[in-house]
């Protein structure tokens, strides 16, 4: 959406909203007008969302569907109450438009549902137990000041309070799956930040409705204009997040987020569980605990929730710890062993030759001409010819032996049960698989069944030398024997 086209919509919508108060009420047509202005703009938003998802084609096409279900029937709920009432001298509360308010509830629940699904976040269980720990806290709340209320009010019948009930638990299930949505992976554009703003008012408007209705407060008719223009506000909010062209990323796949704790998700689950100590509190300074079991119950929940975030994180340092041991034995360019990981390999590998008595050889490989490979071809070139050379030869290696890079253009092989006739024959093999027609030189050692790790690669190296020295492109022992005559080749200058 343009610039001038956002900024005419954002228009609109204030203009829409803040007009609801300019409408004559009580008196006039009996209010009429008042519910008609607001089921107008209701349905107009909800097919404004339809639309703006048909045109937009969003991967979650299902969600935005179920969005505009969800408000466009919630917005004929006021005309259905009134039609019922006003028309055919209903009872006003709870009548068959609650049947029409409470489709919000499955609307958005299971529009985000498939919205986190599409997203990839649906396994995302470090932002899952976030979100059913607070609203498990705060449906503990609701539960003690507001459903326990409603199950002890006589003058409703099991139906009435069924619905009444209803209420409260949509709320909760909706915002557990809005809180899986903030607190997940995944692309966070104008689009996603609109739903969830347009969420956030519908269950700021329900819990402002319930409290007041609890406490038995009637608003005169300003504030309750007011606390209506919230649901006018989210349902315009809504139908702009489906005509943002960032809709389309919205249910696009994002990455699942490590179960880190923010300071806000800690500030979050704390709050949430200090619920169920504070109620307890405030109900034993009364000297009277009417809720102990739903607090008990709450607070088993929330323990267990709380052990199982803990477990989450404790795994995850767990992961991040093997991964960091993992890069610290591993070459970052060629992904072979580095020479840490090599030398803490030699020792046992020395110990099960002399338990075994079995040869044990060391060889040590350098690439001839590296530098002027790199200067001539440049350094991506030569890292290519690094990567490349290391894979070519690891394919070339059984699966006892370790193949390391040990610095440079260096690296060293270690081959047990492999004597000097069997090295020479793995390194004439590597030789032959080197990339991009280069050469190296060779040195290797067999082990005298005495020396120390030390000594056995200081005569590897040695013979490393020995095999530059003699024209490179050859294999050197390190008793000074010439094992393979070296190829005439053409050197890179």
């Amino acid at each position: 959406m343009r610039r001038g086209s956002w900024q005419l919509w954002a228009a609109v919508t204030a203009v829409v909203v803040a007009g609801y108060l300019l409408i004559p009420g009580a008196g006039v047509l009996d209010g009429w007008l008042v519910t008609g202005y607001k089921t107008l703009v209701g349905c107009l938003a909800g097919v404004a969302l339809v639309t703006g998802a048909i045109r937009r084609r969003p991967p979650a096409m299902a969600a935005w569907l179920l969005f505009g279900f969800g408000i466009t029937a919630n917005a004929l709920g006021a005309l259905v109450s009134d039609v019922y009432t006003k028309g055919f001298g209903g009872g006003n509360y709870p009548n068959i438009a609650d049947g029409f308010w409470l489709m919000l509830y499955p609307g958005l629940f299971f529009g985000v549902a498939v919205l986190i699904r599409a997203r990839g976040t649906a396994r995302d269980w470090a932002s899952t137990v976030d979100a059913m720990t607070v609203a498990t806290g705060l449906g503990l709340l609701s539960w003690v000041f507001l459903m326990v209320p409603v199950r002890s009010d006589n003058t409703l019948t099991t139906v009435g309070q069924v619905i009444v009930l209803a209420y409260p638990v949509g709320d909760l299930m909706v915002l557990a799956m809005l809180l899986h949505l903030v607190l997940s992976g995944g692309v966070r554009n104008s689009s996603f930040w609109l739903v969830c703003s347009s969420m956030a008012l519908f269950l700021a408007g329900d819990g402002a409705w319930a409290t007041l209705s609890q406490l038995g407060v009637a608003l005169p008719e300003t504030p309750t204009r007011l606390l209506d223009m919230l649901f006018l506000l989210a349902y315009a909010l809504f139908a702009f997040a489906a005509w943002q062209p960032s809709v389309v990323a919205l249910g696009r796949p994002g990455e699942i987020k490590p179960p880190r704790l923010t300071l806000l998700q800690l500030t979050l689950l704390t709050a949430a569980t200090m619920i169920a100590p504070a109620i307890l509190a405030l109900q034993v300074s009364r000297h009277h605990v009417t809720n102990g079991m739903a607090i008990a119950i709450g607070s088993v929940a929330l323990f267990l929730l709380v052990v199982t975030r803990m477990a989450q994180l404790v795994r995850q340092v767990e992961r991040q710890a093997r991964q960091l041991r993992e890069l610290a034995r591993s070459d970052a360019l060629t992904g072979l062993p580095n020479r840490r990981a090599w030398f803490d390999e030699l020792p046992g590998a020395l110990a099960r030759a002399a338990r075994d008595g079995t040869p044990l050889t060391v060889a040590m490989l350098d690439l001839d001409h590296f530098k002027a490979f790199n200067d001539e071809l440049g350094h991506q070139a030569g890292d290519r010819l690094l990567k490349g050379a290391a894979s070519a030869w690891a394919a070339e290696l059984r699966i006892v032996d370790m193949l390391a890079r040990y610095g440079g253009e260096e690296f060293i092989l270690l081959l047990p049960s492999a004597g000097a006739d069997l090295a020479t024959d793995v390194l004439a093999r590597l030789r032959a698989a080197t990339p991009a027609g280069q050469s190296f030189s060779a040195g290797l050692a067999v082990w005298d069944g005495t020396e120390s790790a030390e000594e056995l690669i200081e005569r590897a190296d040695r013979a490393l030398y020995a095999a530059k020295a003699n024209g490179r492109h050859r294999t050197e022992c390190a008793t000074d024997r010439v094992l393979s005559e070296p190829v005439r080749t053409e050197h890179l200058a």
